[in-house]
């Protein structure tokens, strides 16, 4: 195989991730933005080694840098213009806009302006008094100076999120900020709420911790950037090959070997991407071209990267950061919700696993030439210094220190170990362009998270949250009552009112989830999620955790569902296949991640650490019978299993495996009972294969 290409790498994922595609610029700015990238990256670093400053200081000055680079690096309308460099004249300097400097400034001033402003300031300037009383005896009652910067605030955060990530988000959000000034209007009585003014909006959004400076803005400055920057060290340090080679050992020379390497690769680089496109392109760049000459379609090579890409964000033991926010919400150790996510992420890559097997017996494909399957032992001599930072940063994850000291651990022992190592050494310079390259993917996550605390501001603000779960209840419950005299006609369907009503209701959340999530890093929509759809599962019974983690796996499954994937979008640009088919690809690649948060809200014993749930016996009946479905459902899914299936054998294949996935008694003997003619069929119908070919 070939080997892994760190620059080629990052220049496909730029390709393909519209969050890292920056205007030209002019050499003094190149010069201040690599300088200026370094600097913030060693104060994240610093900091989390000795001591994060107050919280308003520190996320002021996080988000201070972000509006530093992404009003430099972003235009505000993306064309072939922003691709050239022009002359400098009196609005326009290095290709940066007037306006641009002037927004830049802006955000900078009110990014720190709580800081400022936190205690008294009382003082005489030009025989006029400027007096501001501490920022605490002004909740409910702001200075207009106040409102002018929060306003300013909110303004430029909406621009840094349009220019990362598109229009999308910002209108979410000024549709959110309608709703709470404006709450009297509402159509919907359930909507309707007194309203706000835009003054005690302001004061809610800029300063107590629900609003910008709240959770979700902590997390980034805190958590995100840091891991994002030891993914980015460890995989320049060489992490990223040693993953593959590792991969080509365990699965290279089985059925499908290629497709398989890519899927173990994929899930050893989720551990350390934060990421779903950077995990694709990283590991994409070697596996898509090697299945494709190994005889797979384009569009199934791209799938198949896509998916098992897609799967790192539910995979601990980061699961794109979202691991530590969930830990931060629920008041869980992070452990907890590690443990909770392990059998979760096991069934979807069972179903990758399971789909890429059958599909490549489908399509007759083999496992890769011995001549190309490294040895085990020489892998390890070669590539174990490089895994010593990631296990350097699970230990100190897993000792009960915080994670960004588990992350400044993490990323010293890179740097240590990439100093070190003879076999795959990096210099300085590899280390500033990893710092550049890091703060750059984390432009658009840090600017959309802390947009986001404007959502979660409003909800909590307004109690929208325990609103809408109450109408997604009302919903389903009609739905339910439509339904249930169809249900009678069945003599194996059992359903009360209260179950359907919860079906449909689970079915119209994870819906909305795909839907909100999409376009969106991993860390920003589980907190969208978290806070719109999650009060919803609340209301219905569904214990926290469960809720928490169902909404994160449908807006993961975001990624690679159809018209926008984004994953999937750039594995079809590597693969040369059409973008839309890749997509259905992931896609049906992917069904287990449908199927298995259903499983968990039905039976939480699956998620092991929720009191009052687990025993051996039924952890192990739901766990085993789950994945045995999954199997079958991937069977189904790629139309082969002892031999090739019609549609009528498949469909019934898909129905077996569905009804032993659902937990319960019945359902797996009612499974076993469809399952039975399948298996005579496939049996009947290999053995006249078999015979027919030893007759020839």
């Amino acid at each position: 195989m070939t080997d892994f290409d760190v620059k080629k790498a990052e220049e496909l994922e730029e390709k393909y991730d519209s969050g890292l595609q920056t205007r030209v610029i002019g050499p003094f700015l190149v010069k201040f933005t690599f300088i200026f990238s370094i600097v913030f990256a060693l104060y994240h670093y610093v900091t989390a080694g000795t001591g994060v400053p107050i919280d308003y200081w520190h996320m002021g000055t996080h988000m201070a840098g972000v509006f530093v680079l992404v009003f430099i690096g972003f235009p505000a309308i993306r064309n072939d213009a922003s691709k050239t460099l022009k002359r400098n004249t009196w609005w326009r300097y290095a290709n940066v806009p007037i306006w641009d400097w002037l927004l830049m400034l802006a955000g900078i001033s009110a990014a720190y302006y709580v800081g400022i402003t936190w205690y008294e300031i009382d003082f005489e300037f030009l025989g006029g008094r400027f007096q501001l009383p501490d920022q605490v005896l002004r909740q409910g009652n702001p200075a207009l100076i106040d409102v002018i910067f929060g306003t300013i605030l909110i303004v430029i955060l909406l621009e840094a999120v349009r220019r990362t990530l598109g229009i999308i988000v910002p209108i979410i959000i000024v549709i959110f900020t309608i709703y709470a000034v404006f709450g009297m209007y509402m159509p919907f009585q359930i909507l309707k709420h007194p309203g706000v003014s835009w003054n005690l909006f302001v004061n809610s959004m800029y300063f107590p911790e629900e609003g910008i400076y709240g959770v979700t803005l902590w997390i980034v400055s805190t958590v995100v950037f840091h891991f994002v920057l030891f993914g980015i060290l460890a995989q320049r340090m060489g992490l990223g090959q040693f993953f593959v080679d590792i991969a080509t050992v365990l699965a290279g020379r089985y059925t499908g070997g290629l497709a398989k390497v890519s899927v173990v690769s994929s899930a050893f680089f989720g551990t350390i991407s934060g990421s779903s496109i950077a995990n694709t392109v990283s590991t994409g760049s070697l596996t898509i071209p090697n299945m494709k000459r190994m005889g797979y379609p384009g569009h199934l090579a791209g799938g198949v990267e896509a998916a098992s890409s897609a799967g790192g964000q539910i995979t601990p033991p980061i699961m794109g950061a979202a691991a530590f926010v969930m830990a931060e919400f629920l008041e869980l150790p992070y452990t907890t919700i590690i443990l909770a996510a392990l059998v979760p992420a096991a069934m979807h890559y069972i179903g990758v696993m399971s789909i890429v097997h059958f599909e490549a017996k489908r399509l007759g494909l083999k496992g890769m030439p011995a001549s190309e399957i490294p040895r085990l032992w020489d892998v390890l001599k070669k590539g174990w210094p490089t895994a010593i930072p990631l296990a350097v940063l699970i230990y100190v994850l897993f000792s009960g220190y915080s994670p960004h000291m588990a992350a400044f651990w993490g990323i010293t022992s890179a740097l240590v170990v990439g100093f070190l190592n003879p076999m795959h050494r990096i210099g300085l310079n590899d280390i500033f362009e990893g710092c550049v390259t890091g703060v750059k993917y984390a432009l658009a996550v840090g600017a959309v998270c802390a947009a986001i605390g404007i959502v979660v501001g409003v909800v909590n603000t307004t109690g929208l949250g325990f609103r809408l779960g109450f109408m997604v209840t009302e919903v389903a419950v009609n739905f339910g009552e439509t339904l249930m005299p169809l249900f009678s006609w069945f003599p194996l369907a059992e359903f009360s009112l209260q179950d359907l009503t919860l079906f449909i209701s689970l079915i119209m959340i994870a819906v909305t989830c795909i839907f909100m999530g999409a376009g969106l890093p991993t860390t920003a929509l589980y907190i969208m999620l978290a806070t719109v759809a999650q009060p919803a599962l609340g209301n219905l019974g569904v214990p926290p955790l469960a809720s928490h983690l169902f909404v994160l796996y449908y807006g993961v499954i975001s990624e690679i569902t159809p018209p926008v994937c984004a994953s999937a979008y750039a594995a079809a640009g590597i693969a040369g296949a059409n973008p839309f088919r890749t997509g259905l690809s992931a896609f049906s690649l992917g069904i287990a991640k449908l199927m298995v948060p259903m499983v968990f809200v039905y039976s939480p014993v699956m998620l092991i650490v929720i009191d009052g749930y687990f025993s051996w016996s039924s952890f192990l009946s739901t766990t085993l019978s789950c994945a045995v479905g999954v199997f079958m459902v991937a069977t189904s899914v790629a139309g082969y299993f002892l031999t090739a299936m019609p549609a009528s054998i498949r469909i019934a294949m898909a129905l077996a495996g569905i009804l032993l996935v659902a937990p319960g008694m019945k359902s797996d003997i009612y499974a076993v009972v469809v399952f039975l003619p399948v298996l005579a069929h496939q049996l009947l119908t290999r053995r006249r294969i078999l015979r027919r070919s030893n007759n020839n």
